[in-house]
């Protein structure tokens, strides 16, 4: 590993690049690829591609081991999951919602034609603030949707309690925590809808599960994801058409069966991060919460400028030049977006948390195209970018 040990050592100031390649946030795990040939050339021979063929069918019972939810129903993606899934619990009017989350979080429950309204989050875990939630609370309310950001769990018992108190659906958006639970059993909503795109722990290329213990709105998620057509094949209501693909579900089935060694890789390089940064003044890695496991799948940190002496933006520039693409999750939050922005019905509430996080945070490539030394050389980068402010 070559250090930077001088200003001018930094690309930001004209010096040698660290790494040749781009090292980037997401690139996708591909952890079985000859197990994922062997699964989509079976659906080939069989000529059973799509239609909730046997590979979705096994995909789902490999999912609801991890879930730990009664029904488990695999989609096309994350975005449909999510309609399919306010659809079936009966969300009407004005949706509860984190600003601080991806703006497809907002976009889905839009395209329906419900209302977002913007709360605020806990300032150390991103997550849905239960105080703001009531605050934001109305006669026009009708569902909450937590979002469990980086893995971090939305904190389920208060959600639950705040949602039966105005009687509406509760919802969680999981894309991100595929692999998260609680330690202790807990409330957690209706539905919970998770994400196997290209760039979470475990892909599909593109997919989506909707998972729930209600049988009745189980019931419903399989006939609206499927054009309304029920268990009896008969027209029960309006649908879509959400279905998983067997090239997907193969995919998918390679992907959870290697889920443990991929999860290992991923605490090692998160726990390397952390002691790499460890020394580095105003660059704090975002704590793990407590009471629940967790896929370390993204590692952010917080900025904070009068510390480090530079913001977020900066040395996200100065990883930039060393080809280290970040991301700034979530950055502008939803409500600073041009369809929310307008409007005061989206932000009824103070956002002072969800600001500065979303001017602080920056996650880091990690994965298992991250090698432990790829961490070793960005953290020298972040150190030299602190030392040379």
């Amino acid at each position: 590993m070559t250090a930077k040990q001088a200003r001018a050592d930094l690309a930001y100031f004209g010096g040698r690049p660290v790494f040749a390649e781009e090292l980037r946030v997401g690139t996708p795990n591909v952890p079985a690829r000859d197990r994922y040939l062997k699964l989509v050339g079976e659906a080939i021979d069989r000529r059973w591609l799509s239609n909730r063929g046997p590979l979705v069918r096994d995909f789902e019972s490999l999912a609801s081991r991890r879930t730990l939810r009664a029904h488990n129903t695999a989609t096309n993606n994350a975005t449909t999951a999510l309609q399919v899934a306010a659809k079936a619990c009966g969300m009407r009017g004005e949706i509860i919602m984190p600003s601080f989350t991806f703006v497809a979080t907002a976009h889905a429950m839009s395209w329906i034609g419900l209302t977002p309204v913007f709360c605020d989050v806990d300032p150390d875990t991103g997550t849905l603030d239960p105080v703001s939630v009531a605050k934001a609370l109305s006669p026009r309310t009708g569902g909450i949707l937590g979002v469990h950001i980086w893995g971090n769990l939305c904190d389920t018992v208060a959600l639950d309690d705040v949602a039966r108190g105005a009687g509406v659906p509760l919802l969680f958006d999981a894309a991100q925590a595929f692999g998260c639970r609680p330690l202790a059993p807990s409330p957690s909503g209706t539905t919970e809808v998770f994400s196997f795109h290209a760039t979470k722990i475990v892909n599909c290329f593109e997919g989506g599960l909707v998972a729930t213990d209600d049988t009745e709105v189980a019931a419903r998620v399989r006939a609206l994801h499927n054009f309304g057509f029920d268990e009896a094949t008969e027209v029960a209501g309006p649908g879509t058409n959400a279905k998983m693909n067997e090239s997907s579900a193969a995919m998918g089935i390679a992907s959870v069966e290697c889920m443990d060694d991929t999860l290992r890789v991923y605490r090692e390089l998160h726990a390397r991060y952390r002691e790499g940064l460890s020394g580095v003044p105003g660059v704090a890695q975002m704590p793990d919460p407590p009471g629940q496991t967790h896929n370390h799948q993204y590692v952010v940190l917080r900025v904070d400028p009068a510390r480090a002496g530079l913001d977020r933006d900066r040395l996200a520039a100065v990883l930039d030049a060393e080809n280290i693409r970040t991301k700034k999750y979530f950055w502008p939050a939803c409500h600073r977006m041009r369809p929310y922005r307008t409007d005061p019905v989206h932000t009824p509430v103070d956002l002072s948390a969800t600001e500065q996080l979303s001017a602080r945070v920056l996650a880091l490539p990690t994965g298992l195209s991250v090698s432990p030394q790829d961490v070793d050389q960005i953290c020298d980068v972040i150190s030299a970018a602190v030392r040379y402010a």
